[in-house]
């Protein structure tokens, strides 16, 4: 649907959502004025050259840049270094501000371009040394092909730098330019490599549960968090490879094998009791910008293929849309790179969606294979607690001393702040961060073979990305694989971010392969910090890239990752993770494929695009029976529950009943596990009346209430209301009597006995929480006008004053969908109804001829505040349109509207 310019566009207040603070913009409201400043000769000043001829040194023979009706180029070279000398230079072009933000963030230096206000950011990256590995790893890990394009594409943003300044690069350094007179240094290898440490951190797994698990210990018992992390649903959901087995004697894994004997996923034992109040922790992670998405809703992704025999084109077709976090522009970047021949010095022919400041192409296609990614969730950091002093930390029975490095925080309009690293053989201590971090683990339940606590336990990090590695070198090889074997092999150097990786290619085969640096660990499961003082904890290796799951070509013609499970972790002999996505998403698509293929059915690319479109909502088709079945005596809260009558379940933009019953769904829990929730779980500023956390003994009604007030980001807080809640109330729908539905009478509120009255309760709060954003009128309501998406420039138009945000931001739109949907324009139940997660992308890959594949990007190509391609391919997307992608010689030059061609 179009911008609901009425309707309220949602207010991210949540800390996380702060990359930046932009001092600058009170300066501009307070001395500049906007007639004179934002005047047309600025705003255009950036915008990039794209027709014509320009001179670029470095270039051994001239390279032509097309661009098509929507600004997406496509390039064509001689050499593989002239191809990614010009990627550089034309990313540079439209996305350079989004670069040069995002190698600040990764290099812990923030500070330098925003002021003061970024130090305590920086200084925890710096203490995670994002930055030092993505060197090292150019230094020490990478191959010598891998280096040269990098150095080549650095060459390339040098060369766009070296012409370009201020308001020529972007309106955002115009801003910028009255605050300080920061310039940008030149582009490093390293810097591109630092983005794959930021994309793992926000992929990084279950660091966010394991934190919460052990902040709910203040208010749970051990049972009740068990509840609230139920075993995956091995027998509803399937996994992505439902057979196979590791041959013990080669630790390989063979699709076809049987599992014997003792699998050590289900062997493997509990973490030690080791609970502490990490919520300062917690707190800072939550002032780490997540260029991905908040990490506590857990980011997803779908991605699926089907092999020609169920197609109408007798070849693949494969799908994919990674759900992250919406901002403008968006994180994907589509281009083509293109070798005018194929030859030794010329290897590539690729097209797809990558990250600006990185070469090559992340997810898409070449010539023979085309691949996608989805999260696959391994859990790749554990926390452990430290017992230390000034000297040094306790391991094995005796003190060690830590290892240091200095540190030095450069600050715009400031003096530069210098800090000590302090590092254990764990890894960074990254509770040194926060002065209140002293206190974390002081109430720690440890056993005798514990250490005296003193005054607390430290924290430290063990983090698979802080070890260099060779994903960059896989990005490269996924780039020019030609077949099946060479996929696998590009696989196993794709270490950090652990994704699931599906596979086509043009002679019909389909395949998964799940890659990835996971560690084993000697004791404990990494659901809950560990005593980094005992050596058995440690981790004592990595599964063997041989033994992790794969398949080619399976039975059933198709193969689904949406985040759930890779396999039966009872059937395998390797702990991967015990936090999996819970299959909502991903057994719906294969329901949705297998409905199509019944009785021989064909799928077909309109297929695809409908299946990316699905919007039914699981916990609803759950739900709704136990609402309707309610006899609700308010005639105001009966006309809502009408809505809910021969609804089928869709969440489609303009459906009154979708609106109610996600009312219902959200309130419901609130009441049965969001007030019950501890303090550092719940959202920031909302406020409940409790009984303290630490009460013991008997107490009179005056003392055993206190305010308390929740202190999580809106984005990250619980319940967030995904598929791990479905689980959890689908196991106690079938007792009305189960302790969850029952809540405690307040003063001037008796509380609910059972399932049936607080169902009742949760519909009556939900009917006036409606009316009051909505309106009395329910024929008016609808599920978009409570769910919108407002894009938002992750710098000026998070911080900046609301005229100054209005430059930069786009929207609201009103969109369909919902959490754990296929469809996952995901909302967090505990903090509201706005889209926190989006599909980023949507593509589907036609096998059979690749220039009938078809893609679309959230926003537009360009990071240019109004130029024609800043969000120009938005409104497609809400529609759920797609865009033809050319890929051919001549689809391309029948699609180009510009060319710029780079001469030496």
């Amino acid at each position: 649907m179009p911008a609901n310019k009425s309707g309220p566009a949602p207010k991210k207040k949540g800390r996380r959502a702060r990359l930046v603070v932009i001092l600058v913009v009170l300066l501009l409201v307070a001395g500049v004025g906007y007639g004179t400043f934002w005047g047309v000769s600025t705003v255009r000043a950036s915008y990039p050259e794209t027709t014509g001829s320009l001179k670029m040194p470095g270039l051994s023979n001239p390279v032509d840049v097309m661009r098509d009706g929507n600004g997406i180029p496509q390039i064509y070279a001689d050499t593989d270094e002239d191809l990614f000398r010009a990627q550089g230079y034309v990313q540079a072009q439209d996305r350079f501000w989004e670069m040069d933000v995002r190698r600040h963030m990764t290099a812990g230096r923030l500070s330098e371009m925003f002021g003061k206000g970024q130090v305590k950011t920086d200084a925890f990256l710096r203490t995670l040394g994002w930055h030092e590995t993505a060197q090292k790893e150019y230094d020490t890990k990478l191959s010598d092909s891998t280096k040269k394009y990098l150095d080549a594409y650095s060459a390339g943003v040098n060369a766009y730098l070296k012409d370009h300044e201020g308001s020529a690069l972007s309106l955002e350094y115009a801003a910028l330019g009255l605050q300080n007179d920061y310039k940008p240094g030149k582009w490093t290898p390293a810097d591109s490599v630092a983005w794959l440490k930021a994309m793992a951190w926000d992929l990084r797994g279950n660091m966010q549960d394991e934190i919460d698990r052990s902040l709910m210990t203040s208010r749970f018992s051990q049972k009740q968090i068990a509840e609230l992390y139920p075993s995956y649903p091995y027998d509803r959901n399937k996994p992505i490879v439902q057979g196979g087995a590791v041959d013990p004697a080669t630790k390989e894994f063979d699709p076809d094998g049987t599992p014997s004997g003792t699998q050590a996923g289900s062997a493997a034992g509990a973490a030690q009791s080791l609970q502490s109040q990490l919520s300062s922790l917690s707190d800072t992670l939550d002032k780490v910008p997540a260029l991905l998405g908040p990490n506590g809703n857990g980011i997803g992704s779908n991605s699926w293929v089907v092999s020609g025999k169920h197609t109408t084109t007798g070849k693949p077709l494969l799908a994919n849309d990674p759900h992250l976090a919406p901002q403008m522009p968006s994180l994907w970047y589509q281009m083509g790179l293109h070798c005018r021949t194929k030859s030794p010095q010329c290897n590539y022919d690729v097209s797809g969606f990558t990250f600006s400041g990185m070469p090559g192409v992340v997810i898409g296609h070449n010539q023979d294979i085309s691949w996608g990614m989805t999260n696959l969730g391994a859990d790749v950091t554990d926390l452990y607690l430290e017992k230390v002093n000034e000297n040094g930390y306790l391991y094995d029975g005796r003190e060690v001393p830590f290892t240091t490095r200095k540190e030095t925080i450069k600050v715009a309009g400031g003096s530069s702040r210098t800090i000590t690293v302090r590092s254990t053989n764990n890894g960074p201590v990254v509770s040194d961060r926060d002065g209140e971090l002293v206190k974390v683990g002081k109430d720690a339940p440890v056993g005798n073979a514990a250490p005296d606590r003193g005054d607390g336990y430290a924290i430290s990090l063990k983090w698979t990305a802080l070890s260099p590695g060779r994903s960059m070198d896989a990005v490269f090889e996924l780039n020019r694989a030609s077949g099946w074997d060479e996929f696998r092999k590009a696989a196993r150097n794709f270490e950090v971010p652990s994704q699931n990786l599906i596979y086509a290619d043009t002679k019909g085969n389909i395949g998964y392969q799940a890659p990835g640096r996971i560690p084993m660990r000697g004791k404990g499961d990494g659901s809950l910090p560990a005593p980094g003082w005992d050596p058995e904890y440690r981790w004592t290796g990595y599964i063997p890239q041989s033994a992790l799951p794969w398949e080619l070509n399976p039975k059933s013609g198709y193969i689904v990752t949406a985040n759930q499970a890779v396999i039966d972790q009872d059937k395998y002999p390797y702990l991967i993770t015990r936090d999996w996505g819970y299959g909502a998403r991903s057994q719906r698509i294969d329901d949705l494929i297998k409905s199509k293929i019944k009785d021989g059915g064909k799928i077909s690319m309109h297929d695809m695009q409908t299946m990316q479109l699905d919007n039914s909502s699981e916990i609803a088709e759950l739900l709704t029976p136990y609402l309707l079945k309610l006899d609700v005596k308010d005639k105001y809260v009966r006309e809502a529950q009408q809505l809910l009558e021969g609804w089928n379940y869709t969440q489609e933009s303009d459906s009154a009943a979708a609106a109610y019953f996600n009312a219902v769904w959200r309130n419901t829990l609130k009441l049965a596990f969001g007030d019950k929730m501890p303090k550092e779980l719940r959202v920031e500023g909302q406020c409940l009346t409790v009984h303290p956390a630490d009460m013991t003994g008997p107490a009179d009604d005056l003392q055993k209430w206190v305010r308390e007030c929740g202190e999580r980001a809106k984005d990250s807080a619980q319940p967030d209301g995904g598929d791990r809640w479905f689980e959890v109330v689908r196991k106690i729908l079938n007792d009305p009597n189960n302790d969850w539905w029952k809540t405690e009478d307040k003063p001037g509120r008796p509380g609910d006995k059972n399932r049936d009255q607080l169902l009742a309760h949760a519909m009556q709060d939900a009917r006036y929480e409606l009316t009051a954003k909505l309106g009395k009128n329910i024929n008016t309501w609808s599920w978009g006008r409570l769910h919108q998406l407002t894009l938002k420039n992750q710098t000026l138009g998070t911080d900046g004053p609301g005229m100054l945000q209005g430059l930069f931001n786009r929207g609201p739109w009103n969109l369909g969908g919902g959490e754990a949907a296929v469809d996952a324009t995901g909302w967090n139940a505990a903090g509201g109804y706005q889209v926190v997660w989006v599909p980023s992308m949507r593509m589907v890959v036609n096998l059979a001829n690749l220039d009938k594949s078809r893609w679309i990007n959230l926003t537009g190509a360009s990071g240019h505040a109004y130029s024609d391609h800043y969000d120009d391919q938005t409104g497609k997307w809400v529609k759920g349109e797609l865009l033809p992608w050319a890929f051919s010689d001549k689809a391309v030059k029948a699609a180009t509207k510009d060319t710029l061609t780079l001469s030496p």
